[in-house]
Parts: structure tokens; sequence; C-alpha cells
């Protein structure tokens, strides 16, 4: 991602009903409510030319402004929680208000003015939504899959097999739409299902996997391998202090991206090794067919 210098950045922090706002360089403090009115008096702070508006990213509750905003042409950035927590941290700061959230998101996109992401295209957004969902139904599903298990335990599995085979047909029903769906949304465009055909070329890498990284990493082909690796939060993190030589360990990035990449590279490991084997017990298959 490029880095740009900005004459403005206005920092937000977000919650369900306020925008508790700081603008940077003039150091001024609002509230403005987290509806339509509110986003349009946001759009007029940051109309000068050269201003960036930049929120924590807060589980979905940022999505309108950060539409409303992105209608308008201005510029915004989502950034990740952690990273605003270790920098609150890095000043320590230990008092946390809405206010004071706001002036930190603002100083630390002053500091890193690489971080962070822009808006995805709408496609990409409503894949998000998609697979969200569909992640939500499948943790449903194999909780249900336990209780029905813990149930067979105690001794009492009749009294709720057609509850739970009732339940579990909705539920193996509504994923199956998701996925048609999901299928849907990437055939319909051009590019996006170009890049899932790579993908699935990739040994373990398949449906689930391909959309995750699609909807989740769309600076792909435009990062290098240590990139992607470092934003999946599958990039080993060093502890390393003078001759010692700490244990490497992944940690941090796009969570729900790197749960299922370890998925996958499971997956990979597991044809490796048979293709390995195969490829080990090919001549003595030969030799004993002869």
């Amino acid at each position: 991602m490029n880095t740009v210098s900005r004459d403005r950045i206005i920092g937000i922090d977000v919650s369900r009903d306020w925008l508790d706002i700081y603008c940077l360089p003039e150091g001024k403090h609002a509230r403005l409510p987290n509806k339509v009115e509110g986003h349009e008096q946001v759009a007029q702070l940051a109309r000068e030319p050269g201003a960036l508006v930049c929120f924590e990213a807060t589980g979905g509750q940022e999505w309108r402004l950060w539409s409303a905003l992105d209608t308008t042409g201005i510029a915004t950035r989502q950034l990740p929680p952690a990273q605003i927590k270790a920098f609150a941290a890095s000043q320590g700061t230990r008092a946390k208000t809405d206010r004071i959230d706001a002036e930190l998101i603002a100083r630390f996109m002053a500091f890193r003015p690489d971080a962070g992401r822009v808006l995805p295209h709408e496609k990409i957004r409503l894949l998000r939504a998609l697979i969200s969902k569909r992640g939500q139904l499948v943790e449903t599903r194999k909780r249900l899959l336990a209780q029905i298990k813990a149930h067979g335990k105690l001794g009492s599995p009749d009294m709720f097999d057609a509850m739970d085979a009732e339940l579990k047909d909705l539920l193996d029903r509504q994923i199956a739409e998701l996925n048609v769906r999901i299928e849907q949304t990437i055939a319909s465009d051009n590019d996006l299902a170009a890049i899932a055909d790579v993908l699935r070329s990739v040994p373990g890498i398949g449906p689930v996997a391909s959309t995750m990284l699609i909807a989740e990493m769309p600076e792909l082909g435009q990062l290098s391998g240590e990139q992607a690796a470092a934003l999946a939060g599958l990039a080993p993190i060093a502890h390393d202090s003078g001759s010692m030589r700490g244990k490497r360990a992944i940690g941090g990035g796009r969570r729900q991206l790197r749960h299922v990449m370890f998925q996958a590279a499971l997956v990979a490991r597991k044809l490796v090794t048979i293709a390995n084997a195969l490829c080990k017990n090919r001549q003595k298959w030969a030799d004993q067919a002869t």
C-alpha cells in the first residue's frame, strides 16, 4: 500500500449510536450521531483536499459511515484495533474513553500513514457478508452436532431426535443456499472468477479457502509473499534478544483468513505426504506387477 501524506486527518471512534471525532492538526473534538445526518456532517468536515477519515474495525458499526463517505469521494481507512491498542500502550495512555480513542486513532494514522484498508468494491463487500453468514451457520451446526453427541452420552437422544434432525436439515439447506450464492457472485465477475480459478489450482485450496482469500485479501496480486503472510497472520514472528533466539510463532493478521488458511495448509500437507508415499512405492509396485 502506498504511503500518502495528508494535510488533515479525522479520527473517529465508532459506536452503535455515536461518532466521536478528533481532527488533526487543529485538535478539534466533536460528537455526532451514527446516522445519516451525522455521516453528512463528517463528510462536510472532510471536504477540504488532502483530508483522510480513519476509524477502527468495530464489528460492522462503521460500514454505514464508510459507504456514505466513499460515495462522496472522501478518502477513508479502516484500521486494526490491535494496532491502535499497541500504539496507545506505546504512548503510555492507560485511560480509555471514546474521546481518547478518537484522538489515538487520528494520531496513529499520522504516525502510520500506510496502515489500514480502503473500502473494497461492492462485489467484495457482498462476498464478505455471505461468508460471514455462512460461517455463523457452520458454527451453529457444529454446536448442534456436539449437542447431539452429548445427548447420546447421556442416554437421552430419542427425546430430541426429531427436533435435532429438523434443525440440522434447515442448517444444511441454508448453508447450501449460501454456497450457491457465493459461487454465483464470483462467477458474475470475470476478474473474481479468474482469481478463483488460479487459487483453486493450488493443492489444499478449495471453494471455501479461495472465497475467503478473495474476500479478506483483495490486495492479492499487489503483495509479496512475505507481505501476504503477514496480513494473513501466518508469518513467524521473531522473539530474539542478543545471542538468544526465541521460538517463532504466528499471530495477528486477519483472524478469519488465518483460520481458513491454516486448515488449507493441513490439507495440502496431507496431500504432499500421500504424493511422496506414492512416489516411494511406485517402483515397488511396478516390480511386484512384473
